[in-house]
């Protein structure tokens, strides 16, 4: 049957692969890739994804390899966007053709009844690997040749039918630009791989993610039928069994650590890996988290507090980058000694996303 791992078992195993329990010495190329990339619709977070989980990282450093094309951003997981190293890029981006083309079928299809879809993806490449372009620029461009169209399904064809990568300035430390792209293949120079099966990626998620079932790695990925690649591999796992019954794969030398382990107070960014990649959720989100709306319809940055979420945080910054506040805004009330560990670190947040400026730290509450 195997042994029953409870709700903080899980939690701690957890935060453990992903490096919340303490910060990593490890490269940041080495932490993207244990992570199997970050998710990043915002394009700026995954410094404070990293931030939060490596020992002196350095964001001018992690910028400057962005810029050089180490890491890109571009539609992978869930067909959600990503950071991720150029290696994983090429090997992970072909097992997502087929649900970022039933996505776009499903969002644009009608409007894209009459468009010959081989033909309108091959043109956008062309394009694009002219110059990087925005999703609306493409679309535009394609309608003189499907002026039958909407230029947004237009974009959003090529969006889901090639490779495309977000290119800088967008996604680089303390800076911004327009969401431009070009292909993979174009930015990296090298095709994607040939023959990718998602066996690697689904033992690389137990490493990051578990113990886990089969619907989470199925919700992490937004694959289905992944039930066959863990039967395939069955024999090189170690099975548990959740509170409620649920089998959970795990890689057998991969950390437990006991549940009563302290977790420190962590801040985490809008949409972090640690709390969308579980199809059950619990064994990072608190009770009071289960049951605020936000959780499912607006993107808030978070923190943990005994290793769940337990409420969400702001961080601004003045124009001048003179004066920088925090507000630390809990679910609900938090015992004396996590809001003190929650001011130290958000002091750390602080000096992290504004060295040099005067920082002000205040108590809200969820919804302010």
């Amino acid at each position: 049957m195997g042994e029953v791992l409870s709700r903080r078992a899980l939690n701690r195993a957890t935060l453990d692969r992903q490096m919340l329990l303490r910060r990593a010495r490890l490269d940041a190329g080495q932490a993207v890739e244990h992570l199997v990339g970050l998710q990043t619709q915002i394009p700026q977070t995954h410094y404070t994804a990293l931030w939060s989980r490596l020992e002196d990282f350095d964001p001018d450093d992690f910028s400057d390899r962005f810029e050089r094309r180490e890491f890109v951003r571009l539609a992978l997981l869930r067909g959600t966007i990503h950071t991720v190293t150029a290696r994983d890029a090429l090997a992970l981006q072909p097992l997502f053709k087929v649900l970022l083309a039933r996505v776009l079928k499903s969002a644009s299809g009608k409007a894209l009844a009459n468009v010959d879809l081989e033909s309108a993806a091959e043109r956008a490449r062309v394009l694009v690997e002219k110059e990087p372009l925005t999703f609306s620029e493409i679309g535009k461009a394609l309608l003189a040749d499907w002026p039958d169209s909407q230029p947004q399904a237009l974009g959003m064809l090529a969006r889901h039918l090639l490779a495309m990568v977000q290119v800088p300035p967008r996604g680089l430390w303390q800076r911004g630009g327009l969401s431009r792209h070009t292909t993979l293949q174009h930015w990296l120079g090298e095709e994607p791989a040939a023959d990718a099966t998602p066996d690697d990626m689904v033992l690389r998620y137990f490493g990051a993610f578990g113990p886990a079932s089969v619907r989470d790695v199925q919700a992490w990925s937004g694959l289905t039928r992944l039930s066959e690649v863990v039967e395939r591999h069955r024999g090189e796992l170690v099975v548990f069994r959740d509170e409620n019954g649920v089998e959970l794969f795990d890689l057998p030398d991969a950390p437990r650590p006991d549940q009563d382990v302290p977790a420190p107070a962590r801040f985490l960014p809008e949409l972090d890996n640690l709390f969308i990649s579980h199809k059950d959720r619990s064994r990072i989100v608190s009770d009071q988290a289960a049951q605020a709306v936000w959780l499912l319809n607006v993107s808030y940055p978070v923190f943990l507090s005994d290793g769940f979420i337990q409420g969400s945080w702001k961080l601004t910054v003045d124009e001048k980058r003179a004066h920088a506040s925090l507000a630390i805004r809990p679910f609900g009330a938090l015992p004396a000694d996590q809001r003190e560990a929650l001011e130290r670190e958000g002091a750390e947040l602080l000096g992290f996303h504004a060295a040099g400026a005067g920082h002000e730290i205040h108590w809200g509450r969820h919804g302010d």
